[in-house]
């Protein structure tokens, strides 16, 4: 593929909102896409792609993906869970995400001793972990597309490398979704079950 080093510079991957960029006051809406708006600019595919829109906040309340607001305004816990309902949505139904979060909410709810932001800040430490071995992983992703372009002997290999590195991440990504499926299928049946969740 060559250039490696301007390709993995332009998936601009570091995008997650940390603590400190989530104001301790409570937002009205039009603030919170804002936030998101401005902090996830960079990570856009183009310029019309929105990052959050005032629907796309009704949806996930309709869905109850996270618990209800107060006063028209969303608290830190709020926007910690759309945080990582962004991050989500690229790879799990919105049924899932309601699923994974059905017992965070309920502890935000319902457990005074429950915080949601040490549990944040774990998340933020494994997301820079999972960027430092994509890195790696992705240059002996390439390597091995590189190798067997190499004995296709053709005058179409970068055209054909491109393209097998598309469908060599595109089956990467698609195994760890199924993982996580089938995570949410397993805190699906522990809920069907009454089994407390541990």
């Amino acid at each position: 593929m060559g250039r490696l080093d301007k390709f993995m510079e332009g998936l601009d991957l570091q995008h997650e909102i940390s603590l400190t960029e989530i104001p301790e006051i409570d937002l009205y809406m039009d603030q919170v896409i804002q936030l998101f708006e401005n902090h996830f600019k960079d990570a856009k595919r183009n310029e019309d792609e929105k990052i959050l829109t005032k629907t796309m906040i009704n949806n996930y309340a309709k869905a109850k993906l996270f618990f209800p607001i107060k006063n028209k305004k969303y608290s830190k816990e709020h926007l910690l869970l759309i945080s990582l309902i962004y991050q989500l949505k690229g790879s799990l139904s919105i049924n899932d995400i309601k699923e994974t979060f059905q017992g965070i909410n309920k502890m935000i709810v319902e457990e005074e001793s429950f915080e949601l932001e040490p549990f944040y800040n774990s998340y933020l430490q494994l997301s820079k972990e999972n960027t430092e071995h994509f890195k790696k992983d992705i240059q002996e992703r390439v390597a091995e597309v590189d190798k067997e372009v190499a004995k296709l002997e053709t005058d179409k290999s970068d055209y054909l490398r491109k393209v097998m590195l598309i469908t060599s991440l595109a089956h990467i990504s698609n195994l760890y979704r199924r993982a996580a499926e089938q995570l949410v299928d397993e805190i699906m049946e522990e809920q069907d079950g009454k089994k407390e969740i541990k």
